[in-house]
């Protein structure tokens, strides 16, 4: 069985879980924030994140026209502007253009390390969506926290 094989059905459970938790909420509750991050701009970071780690790992360029914007932390919150819609479209664009392109790289090349701007060790393409699967999930969860927290702060 390939790596790609083998990984796909274990990214598709983690993200289309994170998908259906983003498609479920209010619009409202993308302004919600607990510090300086809000959940709108949660979502749009998952996205440019998945970008970025494509092009970095799995070598296809970002999209034109995606511009990112959640980089450089949420001081100015990439995320806290956008509607829904367009965010659940970031997200679905962000997940097919990582699928696309861990589907294209050569089954030898999962386990090449590779440098990246993210600094450390160098690190695979297979050890990279490890990564990838533990940021969606400490996001998925900080998503929840801040909506729990912040709507109790509210009442």
């Amino acid at each position: 069985m390939s790596h790609y094989d083998s990984v796909l059905p274990i990214w598709s459970a983690i993200q289309s879980r994170f998908f259906r938790t983003a498609s479920q909420l209010p619009q409202e509750d993308l302004a919600l924030k607990l510090g300086p991050a809000s959940i709108g701009y949660m979502l749009k970071h998952n996205a440019e994140v998945e970008f970025m780690f494509t092009e970095w790992f799995f070598r296809k360029p970002i999209p034109e026209g995606i511009r990112l914007s959640t980089n450089a932390g949420p001081a100015g919150d990439g995320g806290g502007e956008a509607t829904l819609n367009e965010l659940l479209q970031l997200l679905g664009d962000s997940n097919e253009h990582l699928r696309n392109a861990m589907r294209d790289l050569p089954e030898e090349a999962w386990t090449e390390p590779v440098e990246s701007p993210m600094g450390g060790p160098a690190t695979t393409p297979l050890e990279a969506v490890g990564r990838l699967m533990y940021h969606t999930g400490i996001h998925a969860g900080q998503i929840s926290l801040i909506q729990k927290n912040a709507k109790a702060k509210q009442a």
